[in-house]
């Protein structure tokens, strides 16, 4: 949204009629700032992605050696178990799979990534840049379950491999491996997606074919590594986040595609490859950027025309790639960072029920499937809880996403019917439970690898059922 002056005065019918004198260059003055105001509300949003990225590789990689869901830059984070009701170094986790994970940085030289033969287990390791594209997701829907190498390699690289390993470029220098191996939570297949998360490894080219240990990490008792990235990211005034964005922009410039876009934030001191010039920035309004900023980014869900709203869902399918879309790229950074290309993953988010009412643990809701109508996907399917901030919800079975991994009971007809709601069903009821919080509380449906062909939600032959309050 961009007004400009002579729009502003055209609207009013007032231009060449008087001079700019008293109320009227009073009235300039406020549709210049608006102008500005607009534009750098603009590049909040542009920036947010990357911004997101940089706080949450800050927050992960802040400790000596890898503890849990934290690792050093270069190192391999596995997630040995399901994340629990504490986890909250991302929005929106699953409770599907293991991860598999590192941050790491290209800049300098390229990192191989190893992969050991899945054994037809359902796994992928899409690779992100710092603008959170999924620019490779080598994998079982893409290339197969077998042993694999590939070399990861900067913006700038130019070089020859070994032979056998697949180059895959980054255009910028930081990475973000965020790997997924499907496991059903039991003890035995734990130990056997753990096994293969030893196999997995991660060198410098310079190391490759070498015994490697990565250097240890370097703590900074500066970052507060309590409160979640998006509420850090949310907290920044509008000059720190510029500030840092430009910063970032160093290393990690824009898509080729943006110059034009990008050209424009030079109004409001923002440059790539220059420091951030906070003189430019309008003290009157600055205060008002960043909230405003995400109000714009949140409501995406009901205003985007990419975002298809049905029976009280709504989902998109330009995850991953999101070309000149920013709007929707910082509104999946901002509910479900690190989401995955729409073939190999879709994700139905429902904030209300049914009838537009917000979800409260006080009712309780039953998401019905008629027979045969099970979510279609090739990988597999789940419902999540997450409370109001799009995190897991503690209660007593540990249960954070439901799936056919629950072996579920059928209606007499076929059908099925998934039991959300705060208190237990009953113990011949409990397959079928998603336990809910007493308060307000969000689902959201993952389909991975979803089928291509009739049914299929990629097409709209497949709709997702309403969740209705019994």
């Amino acid at each position: 949204m961009t007004i400009s002056r002579r729009s502003a005065l055209a609207g009013m019918g007032l231009m060449g009629m008087v001079p700019a004198t008293g109320a009227l260059a009073e009235g300039l003055r406020l549709f210049e700032g608006m102008e500005d105001f607009w534009l750098a509300s603009e590049a909040y949003v542009y920036g947010y992605p990357l911004v997101t990225m940089e706080m949450t590789r800050r927050i992960i990689t802040n400790v000596p050696a890898v503890q849990g869901t934290r690792g050093p830059m270069g190192h391999i984070i596995k997630l040995r178990e399901y994340p629990n009701s504490s986890f909250r170094d991302v929005t929106a986790p699953n409770a599907d799979t293991l991860y598999t994970t590192s941050f790491f940085d290209v800049g300098q030289e390229p990192m191989v990534l190893s992969l050991p033969d899945m054994k037809g287990r359902y796994a992928l390791f899409p690779l992100l840049d710092g603008w959170t594209t999924v620019f490779q997701v080598p994998g079982k829907r893409t290339t197969g379950t077998g042993p694999q190498v590939y070399a990861i390699t900067g913006p700038g690289w130019r070089g020859t491999l070994p032979p056998g390993v697949t180059e895959y470029k980054s255009r910028t220098n930081i990475v973000w491996l965020l790997g997924r191996i499907y496991c059903t939570g039991t003890p035995e297949d734990y130990r056997e997606v753990h096994a293969l998360q030893d196999q997995v490894s991660l060198v410098p080219l310079s190391a490759y074919g070498r015994p490697y240990t990565p250097p240890p990490g370097r703590v900074d008792p500066a970052i507060d590594m309590r409160t979640a990235v998006r509420d850090q990211v949310n907290r920044m005034s509008a000059v720190e986040y510029f500030t840092l964005l430009a910063q970032l922009m160093k290393q990690n410039p824009p898509n080729p595609g943006d110059a034009e876009h990008v050209a424009r934030f030079a109004r409001i001191g923002l440059v790539p490859g220059q420091d951030f010039d906070a003189s430019k920035l309008r003290a009157d309004f600055v205060s008002r950027i960043p909230s405003v900023s995400f109000d714009r980014i949140m409501i995406q869900f009901r205003i985007n025309p990419a975002v298809t709203n049905k029976n009280g869902w709504a989902f998109t399918t330009r995850t991953g790639i999101y070309g000149t879309d920013y709007l929707m790229r910082a509104l999946i950074t901002a509910i479900g960072l690190g989401a995955n290309r729409p073939q190999d993953a879709v994700y139905p988010t429902s904030q209300k029920d049914a009838h537009g009412h917000d979800y409260s643990g006080a009712n309780r809701y039953v998401m019905r499937f008629p027979p045969g109508q099970l979510p279609p996907a090739d990988g597999f399917w789940s419902l999540t809880m997450y409370d109001a901030d799009y995190f897991f919800v503690a209660n007593p079975i540990n249960r954070y996403s439901i799936s056919a991994r629950q072996d579920l009971k059928r209606n007499p007809d076929g059908s099925v019917d998934l039991l959300i709601q705060h208190a237990s069903p009953g113990a011949d009821r409990e397959s079928n439970w998603l336990p809910a919080p007493a308060g307000k509380f969000v689902l959201m449906m993952r389909l991975y690898w979803p089928r291509e062909h009739d049914p299929s939600i990629l097409d709209g032959s497949w709709t997702i059922p309403a969740v209705n309050k019994v």
